[in-house]
């Protein structure tokens, strides 16, 4: 029992804290209320653990064997970062409106996730820490308990997100919400540019 604690408390404090998916699960909350922030966060969920799966079933040797497959991820998460930075600052702040491309879903949600540094260090922390050797049983129990607390965590900033929706009625604090979101996800990217 104690080693499952340890886990969730591990997840909890990995899935919680501020992130480039969380801020996107905010602003989603924000934006476009709560069930299409929640398709955002059951595919981030799924990502992360799909990837931390595969760590914990041998991704990571791959990785130390061809670092520049690392190199790419990693430019491909800033890109990615930068985009998502980019969609929030030109939106117009108008809800209700139908522009079904700006709305994250169940795939950008776990695309983001395998993009996601932070994922990434995670997953790698986790499985060394928890299921070390790839050991079976524990990669999946271990999986399974960050499944949920994953899911918590985001539905959190989902949820947060949804509550601001109630004190954006004007577009112009939508505009300025979105802005600084895309700030923070432009600064997420410019650190990972530091390594």
């Amino acid at each position: 029992m104690s080693l499952l604690l340890s886990m969730a408390a591990f997840a909890l404090a990995s899935s919680i804290t501020p992130g480039p998916v969380n801020i996107v699960a905010l602003s989603a909350g924000a934006q476009f209320g709560l069930g299409p922030a929640m398709r955002h966060v059951s595919g981030a969920t799924l990502g992360f653990t799909l990837l931390l799966l595969a760590i914990g079933l041998g991704l990571d040797q791959v990785l130390l064997r061809w670092p520049l497959l690392t190199e790419a991820i990693r430019l491909a998460g800033v890109a990615f970062l930068l985009y998502m930075a980019y969609r929030l600052a030109r939106d117009d702040g108008r809800f209700n409106t139908e522009r079904p491309a700006l709305r994250p879903g169940l795939l950008q949600g776990a695309a983001m996730q395998w993009l996601n540094p932070k994922a990434w260090l995670a997953s790698v922390a986790g499985m060394g820490l928890f299921a070390a050797g790839g050991d079976g049983p524990a990669v999946w129990r271990f999986a399974a308990v960050y499944f949920v607390i994953c899911y918590a965590s985001l539905a959190c900033w989902a949820f947060a997100g949804t509550f601001l929706r109630h004190h954006l009625a004007r577009p112009e604090r939508v505009r300025a919400l979105n802005r600084l979101m895309a700030a923070l996800l432009a600064g997420c990217a410019f650190y990972l540019l530091q390594d």
